[in-house]
């Protein structure tokens, strides 16, 4: 009978010791925020812009536009849904205010995917039909800051409606 009872306590140990070990928070930290790809094109993006605007990088798309009002409820629900989980590889805002003045796209190979040229074409339309200029620009191992200037140059005057 004594047997048992260890037997027991030690089958309540191993219970309560995994239920110690377990947690509702199953997260580790990214090791950077910017793949290496990322990282070198924000570096010759922040020379290209200088002092003239601010650069945010993985910006959710439904932190800068938003379904029209007006809309149904359930179809702003639906429309807000289809951005949310999405995000913008980077965002140029006016330094005075924060506005957006355009989006940034970093096309890499895995832009050449089905997938990813659906969720591309859909992005796209969501900055034409919200009004956000959007800029994409295809992943190099060097980036020329002279063209990304010219390429972001247009945008750096306005601000968001």
């Amino acid at each position: 009978m004594g047997w048992l009872i260890a037997a027991f306590c030690l089958l309540l140990l191993v219970v309560l010791w995994g239920k110690f070990q377990k947690t509702d928070y199953p997260y580790q930290k990214q090791k950077a925020l910017f793949s290496p790809a990322e990282r070198s094109f924000l570096g010759a993006l922040e020379r290209a812009i200088g002092k003239n605007a601010k650069i945010f990088g993985k910006v959710r798309i439904a932190d800068v536009v938003t379904p029209k009002p007006g809309l149904s409820r359930s179809r702003w629900q639906s429309a807000f849904n289809r951005i949310s989980r999405k995000h913008f590889d980077f965002v140029l805002c006016r330094k005075s205010d924060l506005s957006v003045l355009c989006a940034i796209e970093l096309d890499d190979r895995s832009h050449r995917l089905k997938q990813r040229q659906k969720r591309d074409h859909f992005v796209s339309g969501v900055c034409r039909t919200a009004g956000l200029p959007m800029i994409q620009v295809p992943a190099r191992s060097f980036y020329a800051v002279n063209e990304l200037r010219q390429l972001i140059w247009p945008y750096l005057g306005r601000g968001s409606n």
